[in-house]
């Protein structure tokens, strides 16, 4: 265990249960994890369609399907691994019920861990609350294109960022048993303001897939033929493209709660194609050397 490791056990209570609201990529894979790594004794899932509860206990994710309220009144810590636009609907509800637990001596409230790649409208959700204090807004920034239960993989968080977000409007309990989480998965704890989070995601990762999305329309759009595109797409246009299975459940919320930071990151790539579209029209080949040479900059950054 590493030293953030033995200071956050002395911080925080032993974790009998942890509940998963979604048991899908990201809820799954946290689930296998928290097994593995004995994060707490019991692991309990709820999800909107009884199938994907059903393979969640097939796979071995969780030992128990249980209603949103046997959830709520058994689970020391609340994963809700959904879609944004229904985490921000549901979570002032959650909040709201684990007041109406009475904790044993010496334990405190269950805490509750959203995982949502947009931070804004749920942290306003519920700024006024009267148990905000029991709510960190995180986000484990990782993923696949891949969604629901059979999705899932163990490791999936190791070496990545686990961000948390105002973590000045949590109590200090909570956020250090979030902290010793993402300890436990192998995780980088990283801590900014919701906004600067979603400032930040609109550049690394929502453009990314919104410009995926674009392309796999535009190939669909001009390869009539499926099996031409099989034959002749390479890895270059595999990796590029390979978004663009992402489910639109999670991105259609994700772009709608954050297009006020994604619109001008989105008009920020367009003119940056356009300067590459008019070197190559031009055939400059000194301007296109020069954007290239500029591109792989990122080379300093990203291996």
């Amino acid at each position: 265990m590493s030293r953030l490791g033995e200071m956050l056990s002395y911080l925080t209570p032993p974790i009998r249960t942890v509940g998963i609201i979604g048991t899908g990529l990201i809820g799954g894979s946290m689930a296998l994890d928290i097994k593995s790594k004995h994060f707490a004794d019991t692991i309990l899932g709820c999800n909107r369609r009884p199938e994907s509860s059903a393979a969640a206990l097939r796979l071995g994710l969780i030992d128990r399907s249980v209603t949103l309220d046997g959830l709520i009144r058994e689970s020391d810590l609340i994963l809700l691994c959904i879609p944004a636009d229904a985490a921000a609907a549901m979570l002032p509800g959650i909040l709201d019920r684990i007041g109406e637990r009475k904790p044993a001596d010496g334990q405190s409230l269950p805490v509750v861990l959203d995982v949502c790649s947009v931070k804004g409208r749920i942290v306003e959700a519920v700024r006024r609350h009267p148990r905000r204090g029991r709510f960190v807004a995180g986000h484990p920034m990782s993923g696949t294109e891949y969604s629901g239960p059979q999705a899932a993989l163990s490791g999936l968080f190791k070496d990545k960022a686990g961000i948390i977000c105002d973590a000045e409007d949590s109590d200090a309990d909570a956020i250090a048993l979030v902290e010793s989480l993402y300890e436990a998965l192998g995780m980088r704890i990283v801590r900014m303001s919701a906004g600067q989070h979603d400032v930040h995601t609109a550049y690394v990762s929502h453009l990314s897939h919104a410009i995926s999305f674009a392309l796999a329309l535009t190939v669909l759009d001009k390869e009539y033929d499926d099996k031409h595109i099989f034959d002749l797409a390479s890895g270059g246009f595999s990796s590029t493209v390979r978004l663009a299975k992402s489910n639109a459940d999670m991105w259609v919320p994700v772009f709608s709660q954050n297009r006020d930071n994604l619109l001008p990151v989105m008009d920020a790539y367009m003119m940056r194609l356009q300067e590459l579209r008019d070197a190559i029209a031009g055939n400059d080949e000194e301007r296109m050397r020069e954007l290239i040479a500029c591109a792989n900059k990122i080379r300093r950054i990203i291996q």
